[in-house]
Protein backbone atom coordinates (compact mmCIF):
# COMPACT_ATOMS: atom_id res chain seq x y z
CA UNK A 1 0.00 0.00 0.00
CA UNK A 2 3.00 2.41 0.82
CA UNK A 3 4.67 1.98 -2.40
CA UNK A 4 1.32 2.36 -4.55
CA UNK A 5 0.33 5.17 -2.80
CA UNK A 6 3.93 6.64 -3.02
CA UNK A 7 3.82 5.96 -6.97
CA UNK A 8 1.38 8.93 -7.09
CA UNK A 9 4.15 11.23 -6.95
CA UNK A 10 7.05 12.45 -8.87
CA UNK A 11 9.26 12.27 -6.48
CA UNK A 12 9.16 11.06 -2.66
CA UNK A 13 11.53 12.30 -0.03
CA UNK A 14 12.58 10.90 3.32
CA UNK A 15 14.62 11.90 5.94
CA UNK A 16 16.89 9.14 7.42
CA UNK A 17 18.51 10.92 9.81
CA UNK A 18 22.01 11.38 12.05
CA UNK A 19 24.15 10.35 9.07
CA UNK A 20 24.87 7.68 6.87
CA UNK A 21 25.70 5.21 10.19
CA UNK A 22 23.18 5.75 11.87
CA UNK A 23 19.97 6.95 10.14
CA UNK A 24 21.11 5.83 6.60
CA UNK A 25 21.90 1.74 7.57
CA UNK A 26 18.79 1.59 9.37
CA UNK A 27 16.94 2.94 6.78
CA UNK A 28 18.20 0.32 4.07
CA UNK A 29 19.08 -2.37 6.16
CA UNK A 30 15.54 -2.54 7.51
CA UNK A 31 13.19 -0.33 6.64
CA UNK A 32 13.61 -0.82 2.52
CA UNK A 33 14.52 -4.80 2.83
CA UNK A 34 11.17 -5.02 4.46
CA UNK A 35 9.10 -2.61 2.04
CA UNK A 36 11.23 -3.65 -1.12
CA UNK A 37 11.92 0.21 -1.86
CA UNK A 38 14.66 1.22 -3.81
CA UNK A 39 15.99 4.45 -3.66
CA UNK A 40 17.30 6.23 -6.65
CA UNK A 41 19.49 8.93 -4.84
CA UNK A 42 20.78 9.72 -1.65
CA UNK A 43 21.23 13.04 -0.87
CA UNK A 44 24.22 13.99 2.38
CA UNK A 45 24.18 16.97 4.36
CA UNK A 46 27.38 18.69 5.00
CA UNK A 47 28.15 21.65 7.17
CA UNK A 48 31.49 23.70 7.32
CA UNK A 49 30.74 23.66 11.29
CA UNK A 50 30.12 19.95 11.63
CA UNK A 51 33.26 19.30 9.47
CA UNK A 52 35.72 21.70 11.47
CA UNK A 53 34.27 19.66 14.42
CA UNK A 54 35.16 16.36 13.12
CA UNK A 55 38.34 17.80 12.24
CA UNK A 56 39.48 18.71 15.47
CA UNK A 57 38.44 22.44 16.18
CA UNK A 58 36.70 23.34 19.32
CA UNK A 59 33.41 23.67 19.42
CA UNK A 60 33.46 27.69 20.49
CA UNK A 61 35.37 28.05 17.65
CA UNK A 62 33.80 26.24 14.98
CA UNK A 63 32.04 29.44 13.40
CA UNK A 64 35.43 30.84 12.58
CA UNK A 65 37.15 30.53 9.23
CA UNK A 66 39.37 27.60 10.05
CA UNK A 67 40.76 25.61 6.32
CA UNK A 68 43.15 23.18 7.93
CA UNK A 69 40.22 21.59 10.54
CA UNK A 70 37.70 21.90 7.52
CA UNK A 71 40.36 19.68 5.75
CA UNK A 72 40.87 17.33 8.17
CA UNK A 73 37.04 17.36 8.81
CA UNK A 74 36.66 16.15 5.00
CA UNK A 75 37.93 12.40 6.48
CA UNK A 76 34.52 12.07 8.43
CA UNK A 77 32.68 13.24 5.54
CA UNK A 78 34.25 10.48 2.99
CA UNK A 79 33.55 7.59 5.43
CA UNK A 80 29.80 8.40 5.17
CA UNK A 81 30.67 8.62 1.12
CA UNK A 82 32.31 5.08 1.11
CA UNK A 83 29.12 3.72 3.51
CA UNK A 84 26.54 5.25 1.09
CA UNK A 85 28.07 3.43 -1.84
CA UNK A 86 28.32 0.47 0.04
CA UNK A 87 24.61 0.31 -0.78
CA UNK A 88 24.78 0.91 -3.77
CA UNK A 89 24.06 4.53 -4.08
CA UNK A 90 24.56 7.56 -6.09
CA UNK A 91 24.88 10.60 -3.90
CA UNK A 92 24.82 14.08 -3.87
CA UNK A 93 26.32 16.39 -0.84
CA UNK A 94 24.51 19.37 0.26
CA UNK A 95 26.21 22.13 1.60
CA UNK A 96 23.82 23.87 3.56
CA UNK A 97 25.10 27.32 4.13
CA UNK A 98 25.55 29.68 7.42
CA UNK A 99 26.19 32.78 7.40
CA UNK A 100 29.99 32.47 8.62
CA UNK A 101 30.50 30.43 6.04
CA UNK A 102 32.99 31.96 3.71
CA UNK A 103 33.64 31.42 0.22
CA UNK A 104 36.72 29.68 0.34
CA UNK A 105 35.66 26.87 2.14
CA UNK A 106 32.62 26.35 -0.03
CA UNK A 107 35.07 26.18 -2.83
CA UNK A 108 37.09 23.82 -0.81
CA UNK A 109 34.09 21.18 -0.43
CA UNK A 110 33.08 22.03 -3.85
CA UNK A 111 36.28 20.79 -5.06
CA UNK A 112 36.92 18.17 -2.80
CA UNK A 113 33.38 16.27 -4.18
CA UNK A 114 34.27 16.60 -7.66
CA UNK A 115 37.64 14.74 -6.43
CA UNK A 116 35.32 12.06 -4.88
CA UNK A 117 32.66 11.93 -8.24
CA UNK A 118 29.95 12.93 -6.12
CA UNK A 119 27.11 15.81 -7.21
CA UNK A 120 27.83 18.82 -5.33
CA UNK A 121 24.95 21.84 -3.99
CA UNK A 122 25.09 24.81 -1.84
CA UNK A 123 21.61 24.81 -0.10
CA UNK A 124 21.17 28.48 1.26
CA UNK A 125 17.47 28.36 2.09
CA UNK A 126 18.03 30.01 5.50
CA UNK A 127 18.38 33.31 3.96
CA UNK A 128 16.87 32.47 0.53
CA UNK A 129 13.79 30.83 1.29
CA UNK A 130 12.40 28.10 -1.83
CA UNK A 131 15.16 30.58 -4.03
CA UNK A 132 18.03 28.99 -2.50
CA UNK A 133 17.38 25.75 -3.04
CA UNK A 134 16.49 25.52 -6.52
CA UNK A 135 20.15 24.53 -7.65
CA UNK A 136 20.23 21.87 -5.21
CA UNK A 137 16.75 20.65 -6.89
CA UNK A 138 17.90 20.56 -10.63
CA UNK A 139 20.98 18.74 -9.58
CA UNK A 140 18.65 16.15 -7.51
CA UNK A 141 16.35 16.32 -11.21
CA UNK A 142 19.33 15.60 -13.37
CA UNK A 143 21.09 12.92 -11.04
CA UNK A 144 17.70 10.91 -10.64
CA UNK A 145 17.91 11.14 -14.53
CA UNK A 146 21.03 10.54 -15.57
CA UNK A 147 22.73 8.44 -13.01
CA UNK A 148 20.43 6.72 -10.19
CA UNK A 149 21.35 4.52 -7.86
CA UNK A 150 22.40 0.91 -8.43
CA UNK A 151 20.54 -1.75 -6.90
CA UNK A 152 20.57 -1.77 -2.81
CA UNK A 153 23.07 -3.86 -1.78
CA UNK A 154 22.75 -5.00 2.25
CA UNK A 155 25.36 -4.81 4.99
CA UNK A 156 23.97 -8.15 5.80
CA UNK A 157 21.89 -10.97 4.96
CA UNK A 158 18.58 -11.81 6.81
CA UNK A 159 19.50 -15.56 7.62
CA UNK A 160 22.84 -14.08 9.23
CA UNK A 161 23.33 -14.37 13.14
CA UNK A 162 22.22 -11.70 15.19
CA UNK A 163 26.11 -11.55 16.19
CA UNK A 164 26.67 -11.66 12.26
CA UNK A 165 24.59 -8.95 12.07
CA UNK A 166 26.22 -6.56 14.95
CA UNK A 167 29.41 -7.14 13.40
CA UNK A 168 28.75 -6.49 9.52
CA UNK A 169 27.26 -3.39 10.67
CA UNK A 170 30.15 -2.55 13.34
CA UNK A 171 33.13 -3.56 11.82
CA UNK A 172 31.79 -2.69 7.64
CA UNK A 173 29.86 0.81 8.41
CA UNK A 174 31.79 2.37 11.68
CA UNK A 175 35.23 0.89 11.29
CA UNK A 176 35.42 -0.97 14.67
CA UNK A 177 37.79 -4.17 14.76
CA UNK A 178 36.40 -5.79 17.95
CA UNK A 179 33.32 -6.23 19.22
CA UNK A 180 32.43 -7.09 22.63
CA UNK A 181 28.99 -8.06 24.47
CA UNK A 182 28.06 -8.00 28.03
CA UNK A 183 26.66 -10.78 30.27
CA UNK A 184 23.63 -9.87 29.47
CA UNK A 185 23.70 -9.34 25.90
CA UNK A 186 25.18 -12.84 25.08
CA UNK A 187 22.23 -13.91 27.46
CA UNK A 188 19.94 -12.19 25.25
CA UNK A 189 21.20 -13.64 22.23
CA UNK A 190 20.86 -17.05 23.11
CA UNK A 191 17.42 -16.20 24.13
CA UNK A 192 16.94 -14.61 20.54
CA UNK A 193 18.15 -18.14 19.35
CA UNK A 194 15.77 -20.85 21.63
CA UNK A 195 12.88 -17.88 20.24
CA UNK A 196 13.98 -19.22 16.64
CA UNK A 197 13.88 -15.22 15.48
CA UNK A 198 17.05 -14.37 14.61
CA UNK A 199 16.48 -13.22 10.92
CA UNK A 200 15.46 -10.24 12.42
CA UNK A 201 17.00 -7.36 11.38
CA UNK A 202 18.90 -5.39 13.95
CA UNK A 203 19.26 -1.93 15.33
CA UNK A 204 21.84 -0.36 17.01
CA UNK A 205 20.96 1.99 19.21
CA UNK A 206 24.53 4.52 19.81
CA UNK A 207 25.60 7.85 19.96
CA UNK A 208 25.01 9.92 16.35
CA UNK A 209 28.60 12.56 17.18
CA UNK A 210 30.68 9.84 16.64
CA UNK A 211 30.88 6.51 14.68
CA UNK A 212 32.18 4.74 17.54
CA UNK A 213 29.66 4.85 21.07
CA UNK A 214 31.41 7.67 22.47
CA UNK A 215 30.31 10.35 21.71
CA UNK A 216 33.82 12.61 22.86
CA UNK A 217 35.63 11.10 19.49
CA UNK A 218 35.01 12.84 16.17
CA UNK A 219 36.40 12.30 12.95
CA UNK A 220 36.74 8.96 10.92
CA UNK A 221 38.08 6.71 13.38
CA UNK A 222 39.02 3.58 12.86
CA UNK A 223 40.15 0.11 14.89
CA UNK A 224 38.54 0.33 18.04
CA UNK A 225 36.49 -1.49 20.43
CA UNK A 226 32.94 -1.75 20.15
CA UNK A 227 30.91 -2.75 23.11
CA UNK A 228 26.99 -4.37 23.22
CA UNK A 229 25.52 -3.09 26.73
CA UNK A 230 22.63 -4.83 25.87
CA UNK A 231 19.86 -6.52 23.33
CA UNK A 232 16.16 -5.93 23.70
CA UNK A 233 13.79 -7.81 21.76
CA UNK A 234 11.00 -5.75 19.93
CA UNK A 235 8.88 -8.92 18.84
CA UNK A 236 6.18 -7.14 17.80
CA UNK A 237 8.15 -4.97 15.63
CA UNK A 238 10.31 -7.89 14.46
CA UNK A 239 13.56 -6.31 15.35
CA UNK A 240 16.43 -6.49 17.83
CA UNK A 241 17.66 -3.34 19.15
CA UNK A 242 21.69 -3.86 20.22
CA UNK A 243 22.42 -1.09 22.89
CA UNK A 244 25.73 0.04 22.20
CA UNK A 245 27.84 2.22 25.00
CA UNK A 246 25.83 5.10 27.18
CA UNK A 247 23.06 6.17 25.09
CA UNK A 248 19.51 7.57 26.22
CA UNK A 249 16.93 6.10 23.37
CA UNK A 250 15.18 9.09 23.03
CA UNK A 251 14.53 11.73 20.25
CA UNK A 252 18.19 13.88 20.26
CA UNK A 253 16.64 16.93 22.15
CA UNK A 254 18.73 19.43 23.53
CA UNK A 255 19.32 20.06 26.98
CA UNK A 256 18.38 23.78 26.52
CA UNK A 257 15.48 23.62 23.28
CA UNK A 258 16.12 26.43 21.30
CA UNK A 259 12.09 27.47 22.12
CA UNK A 260 13.74 29.34 25.25
CA UNK A 261 15.70 31.91 23.51
CA UNK A 262 12.51 32.75 20.94
CA UNK A 263 10.53 35.87 21.73
CA UNK A 264 9.12 38.81 19.72
CA UNK A 265 10.76 42.07 20.33
CA UNK A 266 9.05 45.42 18.48
CA UNK A 267 7.36 43.11 16.07
CA UNK A 268 10.20 41.01 15.03
CA UNK A 269 11.12 37.32 16.08
CA UNK A 270 14.43 37.25 17.33
CA UNK A 271 16.48 33.08 18.37
CA UNK A 272 15.42 31.57 15.76
CA UNK A 273 19.14 30.26 15.09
Amino acid sequence: ATKLAMSFGDYVITEAGFGADLGAEKFYNIKCRKSGLQPRLTVIVATAQGLKMHGGVSLDRIKEPNMEGLKEGLRNLDKHVRNLRSFGQTIIVAFNKFASDTDEEMELLREHCEQLGVGFAINNVFSEGGEGAVDMARLVVDTIENNPSESLRYTYKEEDSIQQKIEKVATNIYGASVITYSSIARNRIKLIEKMGITHYPVCIAKTQYSFSADPKIYGAVNNFEFHIKDIVINNGAEMIVAIAGEILRMPGLPKEPQALHIDIVDGEIEGLS
